[in-house]
């Protein structure tokens, strides 16, 4: 596929927030036009080098896909399909299942609506299944994929509860797969990259905690799926565009400006967080607090203001506002 980057895997990646919207009768559902209107803004936007975001991750944690069911979150990614092929960049979302057949149906299925890359979670089951039975899960995935036309990408997020860790031998033989473009990897302990870097210098991982996107970058991560992003992507790509090239220092300052943000992004309620801290920016708090997920406390939204502004000013420093 040919995107506006030489390798989209080299870039981070938008994981865009679904915009809600509030009908007449006072229900609430999904705001197709603004989460397309969002999602393109994000994609207009250059670093300091001149790069762009390489990809579009849609319906994932930040696009409340935990609240949505199979119909709203297939009519999401339509949407936000086109809006991927408008800036040549792959859409990418995700799926977990309990069983490796509702997993190999759901790949399918996203494959019908535009997605690109599934990036496909450990199963929902409470027992750990063993490495073998973890394989199976993903091999089946990849099979279905293959079928579709389409790509995987093993997420590995041993950090957050509720999601069975994949193990660095596991992910190295799932790297094999010719089905697999990259792995996801989502976690502190960026150990986890360079141990494996260090066994096959040529696989392709994808940091997804934006607190590390430097520290991954220097472990062997290739590029990121960023949340922050959503918010300053100016900032974000001009952090990626410096740990592409080397430039450690210079990627450390941005990270470090964005960290009173980028520090919710690992917090059990990134979504509700890190939605509220977009909407800030954007002058729509009402969009910002409006969520399937929980609803925040007073304090809770004073310290994102708060988190908010320390970033916005530090960025802005930097010359780093869009």
């Amino acid at each position: 596929m040919e995107t506006n980057s030489k390798d989209w895997r080299y870039t981070v990646m938008p994981a865009v927030f679904t915009w809600l919207k509030e009908t007449e009768s006072g229900t609430v559902e999904i705001d197709l036009e603004a989460t397309q209107k969002y999602a393109a803004d994000i994609l207009k936007v250059q670093g300091k080098g001149g790069t762009r975001m390489g990809g579009l991750v849609g319906s994932g944690t930040l696009g409340e896909n935990s609240y949505l069911n199979s119909e709203q979150r297939l009519s999401l990614l339509k949407a936000l399909s086109s809006v991927a092929k408008e800036y040549n960049v792959p859409l990418i979302s995700g799926a977990a299942a309990e069983t490796k057949e509702e997993l190999a149906k759901i790949v399918t299925e996203l494959a019908t609506v535009g997605v690109d890359t599934v990036m496909v979670m450990p199963p929902k089951t409470k027992e750990a299944p063993c490495d073998e039975q973890m394989y199976a899960y993903y091999a089946l995935a990849a099979a279905a994929a293959k079928a579709a036309g389409i790509t995987i990408m093993p997420y590995n997020n041993p950090d957050a509860a509720g999601y069975h860790a994949l193990s660095t031998d596991l992910l190295t033989r799932l790297a094999a797969l010719a089905e697999v473009t990259a792995l996801k990897i989502s976690t502190i302990d960026v150990s986890v990259i360079e141990t494996m870097m260090l066994e096959n210098k040529d696989l392709k991982v994808l940091a997804g905690v934006d607190t590390v996107t430097v520290h991954a970058g220097l472990a062997g991560a290739c590029g990121g799926i960023t949340g922050v992003g959503c918010i300053f992507p100016k900032a974000s790509i001009t952090m990626q565009e410096y740990v592409n090239s080397g430039e450690w220092a210079e990627a450390n300052k941005i990270s470090q400006a964005m960290n009173s943000l980028s520090y919710l992004d690992a917090q059990p309620l990134l979504l509700e967080y890190l939605k509220l801290a977009f909407g800030i920016h954007h002058n729509d708090l009402t969009g910002g607090l409006r969520t399937f997920g929980k609803k925040l406390t007073q304090q809770q939204i004073d310290d994102v203001h708060t988190r908010y502004s320390l970033a916005k000013e530090r960025l802005e420093t930097l010359d780093l506002l869009d």
